[in-house]
């Protein structure tokens, strides 16, 4: 299975969540947009629920590490949230699946992982990229990276113990560092 990549053109990153609100529908663009946003795993996205978000923070218990993640959230993300809250007010997830309401025995579920990897990984083909569920925090430290220069910050922000699995994680490669000497004069 390839690794998955960052998206670094932000006019890609539009027309990624363009294509997938055309193609799958609006929950999907809305994970995408979240995604980009949050910078969390798919597996930690999708388990959001309503009560995990309070005022403006998302807190939550990541799944693969067990580390508390305090996330303020931004505007877009705010307003996203607030939206889906008003059209879905009786759902538990924040990305919760509609085929529950065929099934009144059952407790609710959040989308499945496969589902919104094969959603994403459909229009990274259409546009031309490695893309699947990981591309979105990929995407977010590697614009955080390119604004900051800050290698800390994006480790603390993606909650990684080593600057190496940062950059390799973010797409930095040996050729972006050489240009950066050959290009940066003192």
């Amino acid at each position: 299975m390839p690794e998955v990549q960052a998206v670094k053109d932000l006019d890609k990153v539009k027309l990624v969540g363009y294509l997938l609100e055309k193609t799958y529908g609006q929950q999907i663009a809305d994970i995408w947009n979240i995604g980009l946003n949050l910078a969390l795993r798919i597996s930690d996205l999708l388990s959001i629920q309503f009560s995990d978000i309070q005022g403006d923070r998302l807190i939550l218990r990541e799944g693969k590490t067990g580390k508390l993640a305090t996330i303020k959230l931004n505007e877009k993300a705010r307003v996203i949230i607030e939206r889906i809250r008003s059209e879905r007010p009786d759902h538990v997830y924040l990305f919760q699946s509609y085929r529950n309401r065929w099934s009144f025995n059952q407790s609710p579920k959040p989308l499945s992982r496969r589902y919104v990897s094969k959603a994403i990984s459909m229009i990274g083909e259409e546009v031309g990229l490695e893309l699947g569920t990981h591309s979105m925090r990929k995407t977010r430290g590697y614009h955080l990276y390119k604004n900051t220069n800050d290698l800390a910050r994006v480790m603390k922000m993606l909650r990684h113990s080593s600057e190496a699995v940062t950059l390799r994680y973010i797409g930095i490669t040996q050729e972006d560092v050489d240009r950066d000497f050959a290009e940066l004069e003192l």
